[in-house]
C-alpha cells in the first residue's frame, strides 16, 4: 500500500527536531505500556484458556468449539468486510486527491504535510481499527445467526402478512442485522472518504466555485446510494416489525398500524429506492439538485407519513372509536397471546360450592386435609439450621424446597434444603487462604422434614418439626430410599465457594477437607478427599499459572497443597453450570435437590423464550415472576428481559457431588429447541431418556406458572370487547404477610375429579383491585401423571368469597387468635404468621395458615409452630394441629381417630420411656422390641435393607435393656433388699 503515497515525497518538509523528552523517560513509558499490553493479554488468554478447561471437564466441549468457531467466523467475516470496505473508500479518496492545489487553507497544508509520511500505517490502522469494531458487533450476534441457520417453521402463520411465526423468531433479526450493517459500512465510508477529500483538497468550502472535485462527487454519490438503498431495505423490514411492536393498549398490528403505518413504510421504502437511483445517476450527471430534492422528498415523507398521518389516525379515527377500530386487531393479540403462553387448554369451569360449618363431617374433612403442608419454606429455614446446621459454616437456603417422595409406600410432601457450606460462619482467624480453599471445600446432606406433620409437646404445647432425614443417625428416610444410602458430599450448590482447592494435599495421602458424616457431633475433625470427575487438573505449571492469572491469587502458584493430585472446582452453581452449557436457555430461578439413586442431583427447568412472537403479548420476564418468595432471579433472557413467547423446553440435573450436567428434551415440540439441538447437537438428551427414578421428581416449573397466570389474568377473557373493557379483568393477591409483594403460589396434593390426590401448583386471582375471590387456579405437577401440566381454574361467583388479604384480617381479629397472640407478646415472644393456604374441600374453599412462636429476646431463636389457623364459610378455628383447628370451625370435639400401625416407624420420633413396676417396665420393653423385629421383617420384605438393620438394632437394644433390668431386680431379690 505504501507505492500508491510515494508522490508525497518531494513535498514532505523537514520537521523540527523534537525536543523536551529525555530518553530515560521515554524508555519508561514505553516499559510501562508493553508491561500493561503484556497483562492484559495474559489476563484474556487466562480467561479464555481456563473457560476452555471448564467446557472440557464438564464434556462439553463441543459447545465452547462451535461458540469459539461461530464467533471467530463472524468476527472474521464482518470485520474483515468492515476493514476492507474502509481501506478501498481511503484508497479511493486518496487515489482521487487533487495532484496541483490552489490556494486553500494553510492549516489543512500542515496537516497534510504532517500525515502524508505515514499515510499508509494511518490508513491501515484506521481499517483495521473499525474492523475490530465491526467484528467484536457481529461476534455478539451469534444467537441470531445461529436460529437463521436452522430455521424451523412453527406452523403458524400471521394474518397479516401470512408469514410463519418462524420467519419473525429467526430470520428477521438476522436480516435487520444484515441491513444495518450494510448502512454502517455506507455510512462509515462516507465519513472516511469525505475526510480524505476535505484534507487533500477533493471538497472545499473555502472556494466559491467547484467545491467538489468529480471525483470526490462520483465516490460520494456511489456512498450516498448505497446508504439510501439500504434504507430502503431497511423500511421494507420494518413492516413486520408491526406484528410485534409494543403499543399503548396491546402488542402487535393495531388499527392505526396498518391502516397508516403500513402504507407509510410501503411508500418510504420506494422513495428511497428513487433516492438511491438519483444518487447512482448523480455519478454520470454530475449534479447534486436531483439527489437533493430525492433527500428533501425522503425526509419530508418521513415526517409526514411516518409521524404525522399515524398521529392524526389515531387522534381522529381510532381514539373515539377504540372498540370498534381495534376489536379485531385485540382478537388477534388475545389469540396469539394465549397459544404463545399456552393458555389456550388452561380448563375454566364454575366453583359454586358454599361452605357449611354446620353440616360438615370432620372425618371427611380431616381426610382431605390431611396432606395440607404446615411448614412455610420460609419461615422454617432458621429451624432447619439452628437444629440441623451442626457447624456454623453449614447453612440451607433462606427459601426452603418442597418436594414429594414415596416412603413406606405413601406420597408424601416434604419441605428440604441441602446442608451447604457457608464460609462466612467461620471466625476471622480461621479465614486464610488455605482453609477457605482446600480444607472448607463443600457441603453435606440433605435436611428434610415432613410438611404435614408435626408432634406436639402434651406439656408445653409447642410443636416441633418432625424430620424425615437430618443428621441423627435416626433421621433417615431418604438415606434408607438406596440399599447404600446417598453420597452426601455437596461440592457443586447454590452457595458453594468461588473456586476449591481438592484431592490429597501430597503423595502421603492425607486428607485435609473437613467433613460432616452423618451422626457425628462431637469436635473431632473429620476429614475426606473428594475423588469425582468433575473439575479441572491444576498441578502443573502451566495450569497454576493460568489460574493463578484469572483468580489472582498468587498462592495457587506457591501453595503446597496444589500439587500432582490437585484439581480445581469453579463455576458450580446449578443454575449457572446449565446456563453455561446451553447458553441458549433461560434457567428457572429455583433450582431444587433430590435424593436419586443414592445420589444428591439438583433439578433445573431450561425455558425457550423469545419477544418475536407475533401479536402475543410482551412483558417483562421479571415483573411476571416477582412475588414474596422470589429471590434474585437474575435471568439470562436475550436480547431483552420482555418476552411474549416461552416454553419449558428442558429438564436439567446437576449432580452435587461431581458437578455431572445432564439436559433432557422436555417439550419436544418447540421449534425454538429444534432449532437450537440443530445448532448444538448431541447436547440435549431425548425426553425417553430420562429415567424413572428422575421422573418421580420433576415438577410443573415456578417461574413458568407465574408466567401464565400473570398473563391468564387479563387473557382469561376471549371477548375482544370484554377485554378492552376491562371489566372482568383479574390480578394475583398480595400476600398478606407482606402486603406490597404478590402471593406465591403453593404446592400442594388437591383432590382430583375422581378423589385421587393430585400434586398440584396452586394459587388464587381476586378481581383486580377487589379483596373478592375470583377463582382458583392448579396445575397438576406430577410429571409421571398422564394430565401433567394441565391448568385448571375454578371460577367462584361474584362477590361470594372473600380473598386472602380479607380472610387474613379476620383471621387475625378472631377473638381467640388475638388472645393467643397477646400471650406470646407477654413472654417476649413474636408471632409469625405462615403462608396463607387455599384449598378446595367437600363443600368449599378452606383457609389454612400456620401460626408461629419466636422469642425477640435472643439472636439464637427460631420460630417453633404453635397453632394451626383455620377459616371455612365465615368461621375463623384455632387449634394446635389442622384436625383441632377444623374441629374448632365445625364446634365439634377433635377427638383423634385410633392410629394404625406402621410397620416402619418414622426415624424421628422416639419410643416411650417404660413406666410402673419393674415387672412391666421389662414387659414394656420385650413388646416394644417384639414391634420391632416385626416391623424389620417387614422392611426386610420391601426390600428396605438400611431399614431392618436400623430397626433390628433398636430392636436388640430394647432386649438389652430389658435384661438389665431383670438381673437387677434378680440381684436385689437375691440380697433381699
Amino acid at each position: 500500500m505504501s507505492g500508491m503515497f510515494d508522490g508525497d515525497a518531494e513535498r514532505q518538509e523537514e520537521l523540527p527536531p523534537r525536543g523536551g523528552r529525555s530518553t530515560r523517560s521515554r524508555t519508561l513509558i514505553i516499559t510501562a505500556a508493553v508491561l500493561v499490553v503484556l497483562f492484559l493479554v495474559l489476563t484474556g488468554f487466562s480467561s479464555f484458556w481456563t473457560e476452555r478447561l471448564w467446557f472440557k471437564s464438564t464434556g462439553f466441549g463441543s459447545v465452547f468449539q462451535t461458540l469459539l468457531w461461530t464467533r471467530v467466523g463472524l468476527f472474521l467475516v464482518f470485520g474483515g468486510v468492515m476493514a476492507a470496505v474502509v481501506a478501498l473508500n481511503l484508497a479511493l479518496a486518496y487515489r482521487a486527491r487533487p495532484m496541483l492545489l490552489s490556494g486553500g487553507d494553510a492549516n489543512l497544508a500542515r496537516y497534510r504535510d504532517a500525515v502524508s509520511p505515514v499515510t499508509g500505517w494511518l490508513f491501515g490502522g484506521i481499517s483495521a481499527l473499525m474492523g475490530i469494531f465491526a467484528g467484536a458487533s457481529a461476534a455478539g450476534k451469534w444467537r441470531e445467526y445461529s436460529l437463521w441457520r436452522h430455521a424451523t417453521p412453527f406452523g403458524s402463520t400471521d394474518p397479516y402478512f401470512n408469514r410463519d411465526a418462524g420467519f419473525y423468531v429467526f430470520e428477521l433479526p438476522w436480516w435487520h442485522y444484515v441491513t444495518d450493517f450494510v448502512m454502517a459500512l455506507a455510512v462509515i465510508g462516507l465519513l472516511a472518504a469525505a475526510l480524505v477529500h476535505y484534507l487533500y483538497g477533493g471538497i472545499r468550502l473555502s472556494v466559491p466555485r467547484d467545491r467538489i472535485s468529480g471525483a470526490a462527487q462520483v465516490h460520494l454519490s456511489a456512498l450516498l446510494g448505497v446508504f439510501v438503498l439500504a434504507k430502503g431495505a431497511d423500511y421494507w423490514l420494518d413492516r413486520f416489525d408491526l406484528v410485534t411492536g409494543s403499543g399503548s393498549l396491546f402488542t402487535g398490528m393495531g388499527y392505526t398500524d396498518e391502516q397508516a403505518v403500513l402504507p407509510a413504510k410501503e411508500i418510504l421504502a420506494g422513495v428511497a429506492l428513487i433516492c438511491a437511483v438519483l444518487f447512482f445517476l448523480n455519478i454520470w450527471r454530475r449534479t447534486w439538485l436531483l439527489p437533493s430534492m430525492g433527500i428533501a422528498l425522503l425526509a419530508l415523507s418521513a415526517i409526514l407519513l411516518g409521524l404525522i398521518v399515524p398521529g392524526v389516525v389515531q387522534q381522529f379515527q381510532v381514539r373515539p372509536n377504540v372498540p370498534d377500530k381495534e376489536g379485531d386487531y385485540i382478537a388477534a393479540n388475545i389469540e396469539a397471546t394465549r397459544a404463545a403462553y399456552g393458555l389456550d387448554e388452561i380448563e375454566v369451569s364454575p366453583y359454586t360450592r358454599e361452605p357449611d360449618p354446620k353440616n360438615a363431617d370432620l372425618e371427611a374433612l380431616d381426610a382431605i386435609t390431611s396432606s395440607v403442608p404446615l411448614l412455610d419454606p420460609k419461615v422454617v429455614s432458621p429451624t432447619f439450621e439452628v437444629q440441623q446446621q451442626v457447624r456454623g459454616y453449614y447453612s440451607v437456603s433462606n427459601v426452603l424446597d418442597v418436594d414429594r417422595y414415596n416412603i413406606d409406600g405413601k406420597d408424601r410432601a416434604l419441605v428440604l434444603g441441602v446442608r451447604e457450606l457457608e464460609q462466612s460462619g467461620l471466625r476471622a482467624e480461621a479465614r486464610n487462604w488455605s482453609n477457605l480453599h482446600t480444607v472448607y471445600t463443600h457441603g453435606n446432606g440433605v435436611i428434610a422434614a415432613y410438611a404435614n406433620q408435626r408432634p406436639i409437646d402434651d406439656e408445653t404445647q409447642s410443636g416441633t418439626i418432625q424430620w424425615a432425614e437430618g443428621q441423627e443417625i435416626s433421621q433417615s428416610a431418604l438415606t434408607d430410599l438406596s440399599p447404600d444410602g446417598y453420597e452426601s458430599r455437596v461440592y457443586y450448590g447454590e452457595r458453594s465457594p468461588s473456586y476449591s482447592i481438592v484431592g490429597k494435599s501430597s503423595d502421603d495421602g492425607n486428607d485435609v477437607e473437613l467433613d460432616l458424616p452423618k451422626g457425628v457431633r462431637d469436635d473431632e475433625n473429620q476429614t475426606t478427599t473428594y475423588d469425582g470427575d468433575g473439575g479441572v487438573p491444576i498441578g502443573g505449571l502451566f495450569n497454576k499459572l493460568i489460574y493463578a492469572l484469572k483468580f489472582g491469587e498468587p498462592n495457587l502458584l506457591l501453595s503446597g497443597r496444589v500439587n500432582g493430585n490437585s484439581k480445581i472446582l469453579y463455576d458450580r452453581e446449578p443454575r449457572t453450570m446449565v446456563e453455561k452449557v446451553a447458553p441458549w436457555l433461560t434457567v428457572d430461578s429455583d433450582p431444587y435437590p433430590a435424593v436419586i439413586d443414592g445420589k444428591i442431583q439438583w433439578i433445573l427447568d431450561g425455558y425457550t423464550v423469545t419477544d418475536r412472537y407475533p401479536l402475543s403479548q410482551r412483558e417483562s420476564l421479571e415483573t411476571m415472576t416477582d412475588d414474596s418468595l422470589a429471590q434474585d432471579n437474575g435471568f439470562q433472557t436475550l436480547p431483552t428481559d420482555e418476552i411474549n413467547y416461552m416454553r419449558n423446553a428442558v429438564k436439567a440435573t446437576v449432580d452435587a457431588y461431581d458437578g455431572t450436567v445432564k439436559i433432557y428434551a422436555w417439550d419436544e415440540d418447540d421449534p425454538i429447541l429444534q432449532a437450537w439441538s440443530e445448532v448444538f447437537p448431541g447436547i440435549v438428551q431425548p425426553k425417553s431418556d430420562i429415567p424413572d427414578s428422575l421422573m418421580e421428581h420433576l415438577r410443573y416449573p415456578d417461574d413458568l406458572f407465574k408466567v401464565q397466570r400473570y398473563q391468564f389474568a387479563r387473557y382469561h377473557v376471549t371477548d375482544a370487547k370484554d377485554w378492552y373493557e376491562d371489566n372482568n379483568r383479574w390480578e394475583v393477591p398480595k400476600d398478606p404477610r407482606t402486603k406490597d409483594l404478590l402471593q406465591p403460589p403453593y404446592r400442594l396434593f388437591t383432590e382430583g375429579a375422581d378423589g385421587s390426590s393430585n400434586y398440584s401448583l396452586t394459587s388464587v386471582y381476586v378481581p383486580y383491585r377487589r379483596q373478592k375471590l375470583a377463582s382458583f387456579v392448579n396445575v397438576d405437577s406430577d410429571a409421571t401423571s398422564d394430565t401433567y401440566g394441565k391448568i385448571s381454574v375454578l371460577e367462584l361467583p361474584d362477590e361470594l368469597t372473600d380473598g386472602p388479604e380479607a380472610i387474613s384480617n379476620e383471621i387475625s381479629s378472631d377473638e381467640d387468635v388475638r388472645s393467643e397472640v397477646f400471650s406470646f407478646s407477654q413472654g417476649n415472644v413474636t408471632p409469625v404468621y405462615g403462608n396463607l393456604l387455599t384449598l378446595p374441600v367437600e363443600s368449599g374453599l378452606m383457609y389454612v395458615q400456620p401460626l408461629y412462636a419466636q422469642r425477640s429476646d435472643t439472636d439464637a431463636s427460631f420460630p417453633i409452630l404453635r397453632f394451626v389457623l383455620v377459616s371455612y364459610g365465615g368461621r375463623v378455628g384455632i387449634g394446635t394441629s389442622l384436625r383441632e383447628a377444623i374441629a374448632d370451625v365445625l364446634g365439634v370435639a377433635a377427638t383423634d381417630p385410633t392410629p394404625t400401625p406402621d410397620p416402619d416407624p418414622d426415624p424421628g420420633q422416639t419410643d416411650p420411656e417404660p413406666s410402673g413396676s419393674v415387672n412391666d417396665q421389662i414387659r414394656s420393653l420385650l413388646a416394644q422390641a417384639e414391634a420391632k423385629f416385626e416391623a424389620a421383617d417387614q422392611a426386610q420384605a420391601n426390600g428396605n435393607t438400611v431399614g431392618w438393620a436400623r430397626l433390628m438394632e433398636e430392636g436388640r437394644d430394647l432386649i438389652t435393656r430389658a435384661v438389665a433390668l431383670a438381673d437387677e431386680r434378680d440381684s436385689q431379690a437375691a440380697t433381699g433388699n
